[in-house]
């Protein structure tokens, strides 16, 4: 019994502390769909694709 007492008492002072890290940023609103969904950037992730593939041309 007293390592379940223990055990909750470690992982709720676990979570406090990382929900006190994330501040205002921290959103515990679940998932997201429609016009609330925020996506990153397409740029973004093209971008990363093309310098990983002249990467791999310049291994050869």
């Amino acid at each position: 019994m007293l390592k379940i007492f223990l055990g909750f008492v470690v992982f709720a002072a676990m979570a406090m502390f990382v929900i006190m890290q994330g501040g205002d940023s921290l959103d515990m609103s679940g998932e997201k769909h429609g016009a609330d969904a925020v996506h990153a950037p397409a740029e973004v992730a093209s971008i990363a694709a093309s310098g990983a593939s002249a990467d791999a041309s310049a291994a050869k």
